[in-house]
């Protein structure tokens, strides 16, 4: 999954990230240009998981 293919979609999934992980914040899932991997880094910390875990979890949304 491209940067472009997250982004289209991105605010369908983080609601459904939201849902799967309550603990995550609106913040947490800031999906800011050229800041991809600091968002990964901050899901990483929180969620206990590895980028690609991470990555898995949200191709699969």
């Amino acid at each position: 999954m491209n940067t472009t293919e997250v982004k289209e979609n991105w605010d369908e999934q983080k609601g459904k990230l939201k849902q799967k992980f309550a603990i995550l914040t609106d913040n947490d899932l800031l999906f800011a240009e050229g800041k991809k991997d600091e968002m990964y880094g901050r899901l990483q910390i929180k969620l206990g998981k590895s980028k690609e875990e991470l990555l898995k979890i949200i191709e699969a949304l």
